[in-house]
């Protein structure tokens, strides 16, 4: 059974950190593209960083770029999202979602997703 789980979400202050993790398990996370994504009420689900199987060629969205940090460790199956100097408009459920083997920016084309994890960033 294909599963993605999320965990390390919260509530934090502004200008706070948070580690999500995401760990694969009923595939090989080796042959995949995995990315983030994010989803505000309201608002449409947006791609937040995504690093790709081959090469750890990633990306990130404008928004995120030198505070959050994408890795992941093949050997635990795990994905991970370093997320620093965090600001409200960072509120938002996140998801990861997997795909061979290169990364997209668009979530239609992911094949598998987590349930998500509530990153909440109030003062």
């Amino acid at each position: 059974q294909v599963q993605l789980v999320e965990s390390g979400g919260g509530l934090v202050q502004p200008g706070g950190s948070l580690r999500l993790s995401c760990v694969a398990s009923g595939f090989t996370l080796d042959d995949y593209a995995i990315g983030w994504f994010r989803q505000a009420p309201g608002e449409e689900r947006e791609g937040v960083s995504c690093i790709s199987s081959s090469d750890g060629g990633h990306y990130y969205v404008d928004s995120v770029k030198g505070r959050f940090t994408i890795s992941r460790d093949n050997a635990k199956n795990t994905l991970y999202l370093q997320m620093n100097s965090l600001k409200p408009e960072d509120t938002a459920v996140y998801y990861c979602a997997a795909k061979p083997p290169y990364c997209s920016r668009y979530s239609k084309w992911y094949d598998y997703w987590g349930q998500g994890t509530q990153v909440t960033v109030s003062s």
